[in-house]
């Protein structure tokens, strides 16, 4: 008898684009059946964080707080290889926008975000103001916040609005560690036990290789939850977050993945240091 398994993720295009394949049946995924629910990642780091969903997107800072509870999955992460999150204000960019920083009102999109996550690391000392990611840019025009913390689409559309890039940080990532910046990934929960946990991560695997291959009908798909970029940016922010990383994290992937959770540990960013596991499909012997 079929099993039906919960995937939850966020209605953004390249998440939609990841999952094309599961949502739309184009793999066999044998005895499992996927039921796909879709809200913000800040809620569903959350919902991780009580262990309510079996297969999840989640922020890897989320993953420290739900590693007892969950693997992350060797595929689907969203990797920034010398991007990421962006700090935008309507003033000019300064000449040390880390000291001018110091004090400021940020808005940030939810506390358990990585973006939130490094930007403590590259600043400490700010004051963070929580709202849905889709209100900051809008919180920043009435000067509610001096500096807003951009994910997803707004990564690549704040210069519309008239908005100045003050920092990327997957760009500062990259300079200061030579790594990616591991914003995000896909967590399964241990109590499906092996065989199940193995059959997700190869369905996952697959969906997004069949995703890649077929890159025309899956943007199509994507399309629908680009929230009004236009075909040309959603096809250019799906290969920020859905590439060779994604398929796997790879060796330079997980080691980016620990040092970012070794440096918020030794921060005091999160409660313990958290030796992360990765759950992948097993080689063919």
């Amino acid at each position: 008898m079929p099993r039906t398994i919960q995937v939850a993720h966020s209605p953004d295009s390249d998440d939609a684009f990841m999952f094309y394949a599961l949502a739309e049946g184009k793999i066999d995924t044998g005895d499992l059946r996927y039921v796909h629910e879709l809200s913000d990642i800040e809620s569903l780091n959350q919902r991780a964080r009580r262990a309510e969903l079996e297969v999840s997107a989640v922020s890897i800072h989320a993953y420290a707080y739900v590693a007892k509870d969950y693997a992350l999955l060797n595929s689907g992460s969203s990797m920034g290889d010398g991007y990421g999150p962006r700090l935008v204000a309507k003033r000019p960019r300064p000449e040390d926008p880390r000291t001018a920083l110091k004090g400021l009102r940020v808005g940030i999109p939810g506390l358990l975000t990585t973006a939130y996550l490094t930007l403590k690391l590259y600043q400490p000392e700010f004051q963070a103001v929580v709202m849905p990611f889709d209100q900051i840019e809008a919180a920043v025009e009435r000067g509610d916040v001096e500096v807003g913390l951009l994910i997803h689409e707004g990564q690549l559309t704040y210069a519309d609005s008239g908005f100045q890039l003050w920092a990327d940080l997957g760009a500062w990532w990259l300079a200061d560690t030579g790594l990616p910046l591991p914003l995000g990934g896909n967590v399964v929960r241990r109590d499906l036990g092996s065989a199940v946990t193995t059959q997700i991560a190869r369905d996952l695997q697959a969906s997004i290789e069949y995703a890649l291959a077929h890159r025309a009908p899956a943007l199509q798909h994507a399309m629908q939850f680009n929230r009004g970029i236009g075909t040309e940016r959603t096809d250019a922010f799906v290969g920020m977050y859905v590439n060779q990383w994604t398929v796997d994290y790879g060796p330079r992937g997980r080691t980016a993945v620990q040092l970012l959770l070794d440096r918020a540990a030794d921060a005091g960013l999160i409660p313990e240091r958290v030796q992360v596991e990765f759950v992948g499909v097993p080689p063919i012997s």
